[in-house]
C-alpha cells in the first residue's frame, strides 16, 4: 500500500527529474536509501525521515545533506515556488499517511478485503485506502493514467521494461501488494533488505508453481483436513483445539521446513499454542497416530510420554528423512502449558543450545519456528521480551520464523478490544522483522510467502513474521458456542467453503489433477489413519539415562577436589591471563585479596563459585551463567569479565584460560528481563545434561516476574512432560534493611510447590540422600558457607539425573570474614552437607543443652554472634538446615534425638507467614511428634520487609532476644 501511495504521487511531481537522473544506485548508510547519482528517491525512504528532512530544509537549506538540498530545489524548480512547495507537501503527506493506521470510514477498498477469507472484517477501520477513483488526492488527473513514466530504480514491477503507463503501474502495484498478500517492510532501515523483499513480490509472474508442487500442496492439505475430520467424527465430544479454518498451516510449516532443509538446516525446534498442535504432531513431526489416539480413548494403551498433561500440550522429538530434499532432518515440538507464548523464550534457548553444541555460529544448521495466535501475539509481553533477545550476541538464534494463526478473534474478544495497534503483528516491527500478511484460503499464496520467509531467514539471519489471516470454524474449542458473542462473523463462517474443496476444484479445473486422483489421495490417508503403527517410547537425554529412562546408578560421588586443582583455579582467578591488559585499581585490590586467600587456604563466596565452575570446565562440562549484570555481579563480587581500562571493548574472561582442553565458559549480561531470559535459559538447559546452566536474578525479589516459567515449566515440567532439567536459579536473598523489594526471594513459594509429603517419613533402601533427590520435583537450598555452595554446584552435575536447583544466595555474607571456608572443607572426600550440626561446646555435652535453634542461611551468623555475647555456647546449640527441600528427615531426626532434653526452636529472619516455618513445622512433627518446634522471627506481615532501617534493626533485636530467652516459651501450649 505504501508503495502505491508514494510512487503514484512521486511520478506526477517529479517525472522530469527522474527521467534526467537515471544512474547507478548509491547507498548512503546515513540516509538508508538508494538513489541515482546520489539523489535520494522519495519512494525508497521512510515517510517520517523524509518529513523530518523536508522541514529541516525549510528552516535552513544547510540543515540537510547536499543531496537532499538538491532534491528539494529540483522539486521546487519543476513549477512555481508556491506550486512546488504545495506538491512537495502533498507528497510528504501522502507518504506519511501510508505509514499510519488512517481511520477513514468513508472509503472502501475491495483489494484489501482479499486478505480476509470470510470478507466481513471492517477493514476501513484499520487501513489507508488507495484506488484510481482517488487520484486527485495526490495531485493526479484522469488523463495522467495513460501517460508513461520512467520507473525508479527501487521498483521491480517493470520486469524488463523501464517505462510503463501510470494505469499499468498502479495495476501491477495492486497485484503485488493488494491481493491475497500484504507486505510490511518499509520501516526496515536497510536498503538491501528492502530491495530484496521488493524483488520477491514485485517481479511480474514470480509467484508461480509447477504442477508437481501443486499436487504436493494438495496432498498436504488432504492430510491436514482429513486428520481433523477423523477426530471430529470419532471423538465428537472431546476438546482437541482443531485447526479447522486454518488447515493450510500444515503445508505452510512443511514448506518452511523443506526450504530450510534445502539451505542446509538439519534441526528445527518449534513452539506453538494448543490450536492445531495434534495436527502438527501427526502431519509435520510425524508422531505415531496411535500415540495421539490413546490420549482420547482411555481403553487404549498410553505410551509414557508425558501423560501428566492434556493431549494438546504435549511435545515430540523425531528424526526423519525430508522427502523433498532427501536429507535427514530433526524436528522437535516443545511441550508447553496453556499460558500462551510462555514457550517462546524456551524454544529460543533450546535452539541456541543446539547451535552451540553443533558449533553452528551462524544458525545454518539449527533454526526455530514459533507459532502464535493473533490475540496472544499482540497481548503477551513475553513476545516483546523474546524479540528483544533475537539480536543479542549471547542469545541470538540467527533468525526465527514466526507464523501467526490469525483467527481475527481471541476466545470471545474482538480485535478492536484486544489491541491498540492496526495489526496483531506490529510488535515485530521493533526488530525490523518483515511481516507478510496472507489470506489462508489461498494455499498457493501461503506457500509462496513461506518460501520467501525461509529464504529471508537463510539470507539475512533475521526474524520474519507470516500472518496467516484465517478464521476459526468452531469456537475457542469444539464444545464452545461462538454465536453468543460473534453472531455475524459465525454466520458468514458457516457459509465459508472449505479450503480443501476450493483448492481441489481449482486444480481439477486447471487439469493438474483429476477428480479420481483426488479421491484416491483422500482415501489413502483415510486408510493410514485406521492403521495402528508401532509404539515408540522416547527417553529424555537418551545417552545419559538407560534405555528405559532410568538413571544408570543411584549414587553420587564425592564432590571434593584435589588441593592442587583448588590452588590452580584460585591462582588463575587472582590474575590477568593477558599481557599488557590494564585493569581497574579497585579490581587489582580484589585480585590481591583472592591471592591472599589462596595462600591462606581459604575461600569466600566468589572464589568458591569460581572454583566450582572451573573444575567442571576441566571435566568438559559447559558452564553458562546468565542474568542481569552477572559478569561483574550485582554486588561487585564476581568479576568474571575483566575490562581493559585503556582500550575500548577489550575484555578478558580468565575462566576460559584455566586448561588447554577445557569446555567453554559462557557468562553474559542479559537484557532487563526475567520472564524471557529465564525461559531462554530453561530451554538451553533442556538440550544437554552435560552443562551447568545458571540464571541469576539481580535480586531474588525479581524472580516473581518470571513466575510463569517457574510454576509451569521448572516446578511441574518433569511431572507433566517427563523431561528432566538441571537449571540452577541463583536468587540473592536476605533481610539487610534494604526494603521490601530487595530482601526476599520468596522461599515460601518454592517450598509450597515442593512435592515431598510432610506427614510421611520416607522409607528408602540404599543411598537415602540420592533417592530422596530423585523423587523430588526440585531442590531448594540456602547455603551458609562458601564450601557448601561449591559442593552443591558440583553435585548438580555429578548426580545421575537432573533436577532444577533453587539456591538462595547471600548478600552481606559475600564479604563477611566469618563466612569463609577452608580448603579442608572442599578437598577430596568432602561433600555437600544437608545440615551443619553445632560444632561448639554444646555438641560435647548434648544432654545438658537446654535449647536447640534450627535455622538456615544468613541468620545463623547473627545468632552465633549473639550467643557468644551472652556466653550461652554450652546451653544453646545452633543447627543449620542447608538443604531445605527435600527435607533431610534422617539428619534432623538424629539431631533431635541427640539433644533429647532440649527445647526446639525454629528461628528465621523472614516474617512468620513467609520464609520456611510453614514448611518445616509439620515435617519436624513427623520426625518427633512429642516435642513442639517453637517459632522465633518477625511477626506476620503483608510486605516481605520494612523500608525503615531503624525498624529493621529493632525487629532483629526483638527476635534475637526471644531466641536466647530460655524462659520465653515456658507455660505456653503449642
Amino acid at each position: 500500500m505504501s508503495q502505491l501511495r508514494s510512487l503514484a504521487g512521486a511520478l506526477r511531481s517529479s517525472s522530469q527529474w527522474m527521467r534526467g537522473h537515471v544512474g547507478r544506485r548509491v547507498f548512503d548508510p546515513r540516509r538508508n536509501c538508494s538513489s541515482g547519482a546520489a539523489e535520494p528517491s522519495l519512494a525508497a525512504c521512510s515517510s517520517s525521515y523524509v518529513v523530518e528532512m523536508y522541514y529541516a530544509w525549510l528552516e535552513d537549506h544547510k540543515n540537510v545533506h547536499e543531496s537532499w538540498d538538491a532534491y528539494f530545489r529540483n522539486a521546487q524548480a519543476s513549477g512555481s515556488e508556491a506550486t512546488g512547495e504545495k506538491r512537495l507537501s502533498a507528497l510528504l503527506q501522502g507518504r506519511a499517511m501510508s505509514q499510519t493506521p488512517a481511520m477513514n470510514s468513508s472509503l472502501k477498498n475491495k483489494n484489501l478485503l482479499k486478505l480476509y477469507p470470510q470478507a466481513i472484517q471492517d477493514v476501513d477501520e484499520f487501513f489507508p485506502i488507495t484506488s484510481l477513483a482517488h487520484c486527485g488526492s495526490y495531485g493526479l488527473e484522469e488523463s495522467d493514467l495513460d501517460k508513461s513514466f520512467q520507473l525508479p530504480l527501487t521498483t521491480f514491477i517493470g520486469g524488463n521494461e523501464s517505462t510503463l503507463p501510470l494505469r499499468e503501474i498502479i495495476h501491477r502495484l495492486e497485484t503485488s501488494y493488494c491481493g491475497h498478500t500484504g507486505v510490511e517492510f518499509m520501516f526496515i532501515n536497510n536498503m538491501e533488505q528492502c530491495q530484496w523483499i521488493r524483488q520477491k513480490f514485485e517481479t511480474p509472474g514470480i509467484m508461480t508453481f509447477s504442477d508437481r508442487e501443486k499436487r504436493t500442496l494438495l496432498a498436504r492439505l488432504v492430510r491436514s483436513t482429513r486428520f481433523e475430520d477423523f477426530l471430529a467424527r470419532k471423538w465428537s465430544s472431546e476438546k482437541r483445539f482443531g485447526l479447522e479454518g486454518c488447515e493450510v498451516l500444515i503445508p505452510a510449516l512443511k514448506m518452511i521446513i523443506d526450504k530450510s532443509s534445502e539451505a542446509g538446516v538439519e534441526s528445527v525446534i518449534m513452539g506453538m499454542p494448543h490450536r492445531g498442535r495434534l495436527n502438527v504432531l501427526a502431519n509435520v513431526v510425524r508422531k505415531d497416530l496411535d500415540q495421539i489416539f490413546c490420549q482420547f480413548d482411555p481403553k487404549l494403551e498410553a505410551a509414557d510420554e508425558g501423560s501428566g498433561d492434556v493431549k494438546y500440550h504435549l511435545g515430540m522429538y523425531h528424526e526423519r528423512i525430508n522427502r523433498e530434499t532427501d536429507k535427514n532432518i530433526t524436528l522437535s515440538l516443545m511441550a508447553n502449558p496453556s499460558h500462551l507464548e510462555a514457550v517462546d523464550p524456551v524454544v529460543q534457548g533450546k535452539t541456541k543450545a543446539e547451535q552451540f553444541y553443533r558449533g553452528d555460529t551462524e544458525g545454518r544448521r539449527v533454526m526455530s519456528i514459533l507459532m502464535h495466535g493473533d490475540a496472544a501475539f499482540a497481548g503477551q509481553g513475553v513476545v516483546y521480551e523474546t524479540f528483544h533477545l533475537s539480536e543479542l550476541p549471547s542469545y541470538t538464534t540467527h533468525g526465527t520464523i514466526h507464523v501467526v494463526v490469525n483467527n481475527q478473534i481471541g476466545f470471545t474478544t474482538d480485535p478492536r478490544m484486544a489491541r491498540s495497534s492496526p495489526y496483531p503483528t506490529d510488535v515485530a516491527r521493533v526488530v525490523n522483522a518483515p511481516i507478510f500478511h496472507v489470506n489462508a484460503d489461498d494455499p498457493e499464496a501461503v506457500m509462496y510467502v513461506c518460501k520467501v520467509a525461509a529464504e529471508w531467514r537463510n539470507t539475512f539471519n533475521k526474524d520474519v513474521v507470516i500472518d496467516l489471516v484465517c478464521y476459526r470454524r468452531f469456537g475457542h474449542n469444539e464444545m464452545d458456542e461462538p454465536m453468543f458473542t460473534q453472531p455475524l462473523m459465525y454466520k458468514q463462517i458457516r457459509k465459508q467453503e472449505h479450503v480443501l474443496k476450493k483448492y481441489a476444484d481449482k486444480l481439477i479445473s486447471e487439469g493438474v489433477v483429476t477428480l479420481q486422483e483426488f479421491e484416491v489421495c483422500v482415501s489413502l490417508y483415510g486408510n493410514l489413519i485406521t492403521v495402528s503403527l508401532c509404539k515408540v517410547k522416547i527417553c529424555c537425554f537418551p545417552d545419559f539415562f538407560k534405555p528405559d529412562g532410568e538413571p544408570k546408578s543411584m549414587s553420587c560421588p564425592s564432590t571434593g577436589l584435589n588441593e592442587e586443582v583448588l590452588r590452580h583455579i584460585g591462582e588463575v582467578a587472582s590474575s590477568v591471563p593477558l599481557k599488557d591488559f590494564a585493569i581497574h585499581s579497585g579490581l587489582s585490590r580484589i585480585l590481591r585479596g583472592r591471592a591472599d586467600m589462596v595462600a591462606k587456604r581459604t575461600m569466600d563466596w566468589a572464589l568458591a563459585e569460581y572454583v566450582a565452575f572451573g573444575s567442571l570446565l576441566k571435566d568438559g562440562i559447559h558452564v553458562r551463567l546468565s542474568g542481569q549484570d552477572v559478569e561483574r555481579g550485582t554486588f561487585s563480587h564476581r568479576h568474571h569479565v575483566l575490562h581493559d581500562q585503556e582500550v575500548d571493548k577489550r575484555f578478558c574472561i580468565p575462566m576460559n584460560h584455566l586448561w588447554l582442553n577445557q569446555a567453554l565458559y559462557t557468562v553474559c549480561n542479559s537484557s532487563l528481563s526475567e520472564y524471557g531470559v529465564l525461559g531462554f535459559e530453561l530451554g538451553f538447559a533442556m538440550a544437554s545434561p552435560n552443562a551447568l546452566v545458571c540464571w541469576e536474578a539481580q535480586f531474588g525479589d525479581f524472580q516473581n516476574t518470571a513466575q510463569c516459567i517457574i510454576d509451569q515449566f521448572i516446578s511441574a515440567g518433569q511431572a507433566k512432560w517427563v523431561r528432566h532439567n538441571g537449571i540452577v536459579l541463583l536468587l540473592p536473598h536476605g533481610m539487610e534493611g534494604m526494603g521490601p523489594e530487595h530482601s526476599s526471594a520468596r522461599p515460601e513459594r518454592f517450598l509450597q510447590m515442593s512435592k515431598d509429603d510432610p506427614d510421611r517419613y520416607p522409607e528408602f533402601t540404599g543411598d537415602f540422600e540420592v533417592q530422596q533427590l530423585y523423587d523430588c520435583n526440585w531442590i531448594v537450598v540456602n547455603c551458609s558457607t562458601p564450601a557448601n555452595y561449591f559442593h552443591v554446584l558440583r553435585r548438580q552435575i555429578l548426580l545421575p539425573f537432573r533436577k532444577p536447583l533453587i539456591i538462595f544466595t547471600p548478600k552481606s555474607l559475600l564479604r563477611l570474614p566469618e563466612a569463609r571456608s577452608s580448603f579442608d572443607e572442599m578437598i577430596t572426600g568432602t561433600k555437600f552437607l544437608r545440615i551443619i550440626p553445632d560444632g561448639g561446646p554444646a555438641s560435647k555435652h548434648p544432654e545438658k543443652v537446654k535449647r536447640v535453634i534450627f535455622c538456615t542461611g544468613k541468620v545463623y551468623y547473627e545468632l552465633a554472634k549473639e550467643r557468644k555475647r551472652l556466653k550461652l555456647e554450652e546451653d544453646v546449640a545452633i543447627v543449620r538446615l542447608e538443604q531445605i527441600s527435600p527435607f533431610p528427615f534422617d539428619l534432623i531426626k538424629a539431631e533431635v534425638e541427640k539433644y533429647s532434653n532440649a527445647e526446639l526452636i525454629w528461628c528465621q529472619e523472614e516474617h512468620k507467614n513467609m520464609g520456611y516455618y510453614d514448611y518445616i513445622r509439620p515435617r519436624f512433627l513427623t520426625v518427633h511428634s512429642k516435642n513442639p518446634i517453637w517459632y522465633v522471627g518477625r511477626d506476620p506481615a503483608a510486605a516481605p520487609a520494612t523500608g525503615n532501617k531503624f525498624t529493621h534493626l529493632a525487629e532483629l533485636k526483638r527476635f534475637l532476644d526471644t531466641a536466647f530467652n530460655l524462659e520465653a516459651f515456658k507455660g505456653r501450649s503449642f
